[in-house]
């Protein structure tokens, strides 16, 4: 790694907080209407295949590329939570991406979690027929299972369920996409220095059923138990990597494979510098994907 390349400023990680029970959120779901009534509102209605049964990739010649929502946590109510730091550098760049991508790009900042709800689900709630896809990014901070909103920790889940085939019906069949910069715990990762050698030198159109989860796809900056770190000046190690591989190549390869780069740069070109919390110095970090894909997306020109 060049010294160009290093991370000068010090990187602030998010400390582990204390699941203490005043700040989950634990029933909010079912008050806001997110239990058996509302789940079921959509399997009134047939979804319609926006693609060939066995097609190898999505369909994103829609007349719109879809909804992006980005979630930008800076400043908490919960008291043991620090500021965010260098988090509007992620959301800036990242809201000029995914316009650069075509999205139509919606930014919420600092938001309860009752309000992060009444959005996704005003959202999930629109007729998306004329959308390739969907895109939601939480940037938070978080542990592992939860993230947090302005005033309290949730799951992911409480997100992205209202986006099943079965609640909302014009996105069936079609990808929703998930950005996670946070924390996923407290632990470390330091490394292993790799020696320069390389070991390579010596059917149709019938009607058909899909699973309510499918074509989800989650890409958390962190593998869970551990770290995710933020430059105070730059933005977080992912997101500046995302940004990156997605302007660069977005339009030109699969999101699967933008992520593989993704990961290559967060875990090759960034390294914390923290000389004065030796502890904390010279740590590393790998993203982690979760997919349930059914076909390659490449975010194709409009």
């Amino acid at each position: 790694m060049s010294d160009t390349d290093r991370i000068t400023d010090q990187e602030k990680p998010v400390p582990l907080h204390d699941s203490n029970k005043s700040n989950k959120c634990t029933d909010v779901a079912d008050a806001l209407g997110h239990g058996n009534g509302l789940d079921n509102y959509g399997n009134r209605f047939k979804a319609r295949m926006p693609v060939d049964r066995y097609a190898s990739e999505y369909n994103m010649n829609h007349p719109k590329r879809g909804f992006a929502l980005i979630f930008n946590h800076e400043h908490f109510e919960i008291p043991q939570l620090k500021a965010r730091t260098g988090t509007n550098v992620d959301c800036e760049n990242l809201a000029a991406t995914l316009k650069y991508l075509d999205f139509d790009v919606r930014v919420y900042k600092d938001l309860k979690l009752r309000e992060v709800q009444k959005e996704v689900e005003k959202v999930a709630m629109m007729d998306h027929s004329e959308h390739d896809c969907v895109s939601i990014t939480i940037l938070s901070h978080g542990e592992l299972g939860y993230l947090y909103a302005k005033d309290c920790q949730y799951k992911l889940d409480i997100i992205w369920s209202y986006f099943t085939a079965n609640r909302c019906p014009t996105l069936a069949g079609k990808p929703k996409v998930f950005f996670i910069q946070a924390c996923q715990g407290d632990q470390l990762d330091a490394g292993v220095t790799l020696a320069e050698r390389t070991e390579t030198d010596s059917a149709g159109s019938m009607s058909y059923k899909i699973p309510a989860h499918a074509d989800f796809l989650i890409a958390y900056s962190t593998i869970p138990g551990f770290y995710s770190w933020r430059n105070t000046q730059k933005g977080s190690w992912f997101m500046q990597s995302l940004c990156q591989e997605l302007t660069q190549h977005g339009k030109k390869y699969d999101l699967l494979t933008l992520l593989t780069f993704v990961a290559q740069r967060v875990a090759y070109d960034f390294e914390s510098n923290t000389p004065d919390i030796p502890m904390m110095h010279q740590q590393k970090q790998i993203p982690c994907v979760t997919t349930m894909l059914t076909r390659l997306l490449r975010f194709t020109e409009k």
